[in-house]
């Protein structure tokens, strides 16, 4: 049999040295940022994305080796563990199949099959399944017994069926074997007893579909309008083919094929098998649909939190709405609030100039650079105005900003704690503003499956989901890096091995001796003990430390090699040390690693850090469209091309934001010249991308977009 890191060696094509390293960093507490960076050597230096499913395999397969061991352990303690069944159990591959071997020697509930067993005929039921040529009618007449229930032949009969029927719908063997047959050949139907309705999900009213050709947002849709009672979906088999594979499964080639064995296996298939496997099956494809919904919901959340930073600059937040008007709050580059306010622009053309007249007043007293305005409830009559307001202030520009999400960090404990000065509505506008100039360290604030780059999150297993999008947030957070100094409590606790008590404890350190002036001196916070630190130190940065390290992603313990590296190649403090890597490559990357004492992946992460010192990699990313004009929707018109930032990626197509208030769809079908399995394979949240208008239905407030009618 073989070992977990063997199977996972096997589904990862990687070699066995490193998984069994990476399991042994893992069940040691390290965290995968931290394996990930500062355990190349250790692993190959596999990516976090690959580190993340070794981690989610090793715990789905551990289980399931308890499971096993669990199973055995049970049908071991009635007596009937056989080799043959501890052999098929230990090769089962899924909890189905182990679930399927356990099925027979389970406590059941009280069934027909089980009340025939207690009326004792249990051995008729074993003479009949033989089919050696008697007749079932002979054999019953010895099993009558008025006093446990079987007054006739029939009655008798009737038990034996019923043994024989829910025996075959214990057969491991038969149940795999219906239920590929109906991944490969059922249909998922779809029906709905109000055909008139106009719902959204009116494309599935009357829907068939070959279940191995089912998309994942059309199982999520039919799953949730089963739960809203508008849909009533069906799994089907066309044909006979799964009564007949039931047959086949029971009947004896003999010449004398047993009608009443063909009978119960029809009674097997029909009233226990096929019910069974048909729950079995929508189980199996909305697993499957919420897997593909978490992963697309994380692809979508990388990009967006790792969109690039507007910093360095004054900017205004508004947070639009009508009958509470528009909220305002301007913070400096830093993201310390300076102002705040609320105007009317929505309310008549009189409040909009004495809006546009406040907000003036604003930019010119704080000098505000740019504008971020919340893409919700009144956002195009609040964008409209600023674009009349930007007329007198030229150098100024406005970019509109995904709010998903703000009013639920507004109104939480966090929010209060940040703020206790101001009302939940002007929070929303200081995140808005906070949103443009640094986006992840605004959106770790909010609850992920909050910001709006999913589909159907709200009926996934919450559990996953969490457990996905928080690792999510994690890589980016360590992947930028953090300033120790600086940082909220949020974005700490999100460094890795850290929690929310050792992030609370390190700004209240800073709080009450001042800045850190050293990586070192992170020790001194309580409860950050030398595991915490080894995990935590290299993605803290300290920009005020005399140590230039200490502002790197360079780690602790590698200190002295990167010093080493230094000496090596005759640089010195002071010195320009940009072209490092590509010194380090003409001196030789082997024996650099061999002088200086460190692995070869770690010497060439020193290099990169030591050349860039402070970099953020965001940096790196194509910045936010920032404007000066407003389009309207009915502004739009076929063919029109515009640039536009991706807002979410989905299933079908991808949502662009292209200057109006509504996004944009650009259907799967238009994204490139060439078939797609999903968008994400061409785009992501946060690209700039170029479309074209296809059509304009200012009715439903759609637009339909293209990609690859665009100009390159």
């Amino acid at each position: 049999m073989r070992t977990i890191p063997e199977i996972l060696a096997e589904e990862l094509g990687q070699k066995l040295e490193y998984i069994e390293n990476v399991v042994t960093l893992i069940d040691e507490g390290n965290t995968i940022p931290f394996i990930a960076r500062y355990r190349k050597e250790m692993h190959g230096a596999m990516d976090d994305t690959i580190l993340r499913d070794l981690e989610t395999r090793l715990t789905y397969l551990r289980n399931l080796q308890q499971r096993k061991e669990e199973v055995k352990r049970s049908i071991e303690n009635q007596g009937k563990l056989s080799q043959e069944l501890s052999d098929a159990i230990d090769a089962a591959k899924t909890m189905a199949e182990v679930e399927d071997l356990y099925r027979p020697y389970k406590q059941k509930r009280r069934t027909r099959g089980t009340i025939a067993r207690e009326k004792g005929l249990e051995p008729l039921a074993a003479a009949i399944f033989a089919q050696d040529g008697q007749d079932p009618a002979v054999l019953a007449q010895g099993y009558i017994d008025p006093e446990k229930g079987v007054a006739t032949i029939e009655d008798a009969l009737q038990g034996a069926n019923d043994i024989i029927a829910e025996n075959l719908s214990d057969d491991a063997g038969i149940r795999k074997a219906l239920r590929e047959l109906v991944m490969r050949k059922g249909l998922l139907t779809c029906k709905t007893d109000d055909p008139e309705a106009d719902t959204v999900y009116r494309l599935y009213y009357d829907f068939s579909q070959p279940i191995n050709k089912l998309l994942d947002h059309q199982i999520l849709a039919i799953n949730r309008g089963e739960k809203e009672d508008i849909l009533k979906p069906n799994v089907a088999l066309p044909g006979n083919e799964g009564a007949a594979l039931v047959c086949r499964a029971a009947l004896k080639p003999t010449l004398n094929v047993s009608a009443f064995v063909r009978a119960a296996a029809e009674d097997a298939y029909e009233r226990l098998i096929f019910p069974s496997i048909q729950r079995e099956v929508r189980s199996e494809l909305s697993d499957r649909a919420y897997a593909g919904a978490i992963h697309n919901f994380a692809l979508n959340l990388k990009p967006l939190l790792m969109q690039p930073p507007v910093k360095g600059f004054v900017t205004m937040g508004l947070d639009p709405g009508y009958r509470n008007g528009c909220k305002v709050a301007v913070v400096d580059a830093t993201g310390k609030v300076l102002a705040t306010s609320v105007v009317y622009p929505t309310f008549s053309e009189r409040k909009k100039q004495e809006a546009i007249a406040t907000l003036s007043t604003l930019m010119r007293k704080f000098n505000v650079q740019h504008i971020a305005i919340g893409n919700g409830t009144a956002s195009r009559e609040t964008e409209a105005m600023a674009v009349e307001m930007l007329s007198t202030f030229p150098e100024a520009s406005y970019a509109i900003v995904n709010e998903a999400g703000a009013s639920v960090y507004s109104a939480s404990p966090l929010a209060a704690e940040e703020f206790p000065e101001f009302d939940v509505n002007l929070r929303s506008a200081v995140s808005i503003a906070r949103r443009l100039q640094d986006p992840l360290a605004e959106l770790v604030k909010i609850d992920p499956k909050a910001i709006g780059v999913g589909q159907y999150q709200h009926d996934c297993p919450q559990k996953e989901l969490d457990t996905a999008l928080n690792a999510v947030v994690e890589d980016c957070v360590n992947a930028v890096g953090v300033d120790a100094n600086t940082a909220s409590r949020s974005l700490l606790q999100q460094v890795s091995g850290l929690n929310t008590t050792t992030a609370k404890n390190i700004v209240a350190y800073r709080e009450e001796n001042g800045p850190f002036t050293s990586r070192a001196q992170l020790k001194k916070v309580p409860k950050l003990g030398p595991k915490a630190f080894e995990q935590s130190a290299g993605f803290l940065r300290i920009p005020e430390s005399k140590e230039v390290l200490d502002n790197t992603g360079v780690h602790p313990e590698s200190y002295s090699a990167a010093k080493a590296l230094l000496s090596l190649l005759g640089l010195k403090k002071g010195d320009d040390f940009s072209r490092l890597p590509k010194m380090l490559e003409g001196y030789g990357l082997k024996k650099a690693a061999a002088e200086c004492a460190v692995g070869e992946h770690t010497l060439l992460d020193i290099a990169k850090e030591l050349s860039k010192p402070g970099r953020d990699p965001r940096d790196e990313l194509p910045t936010p469209v920032l404007r000066k004009d407003v389009l309207a929707m009915k502004d739009l018109k076929p063919g029109m091309e515009l640039s536009g930032t991706v807002r979410n990626v989905i299933d079908f197509g991808v949502f662009v934001d292209i200057g109006v208030h509504q996004d944009g769809l650009v259907h799967i079908s238009e994204v490139c010249n060439r078939r797609l399995k999903h968008p994400s394979e061409m785009v992501k949240v946060g690209d700039v991308v170029k479309v074209v208008v296809l059509n304009v239905d200012e009715k439903r407030h759609r637009i339909s977009l293209s990609m690859k009618q665009a100009k390159k």
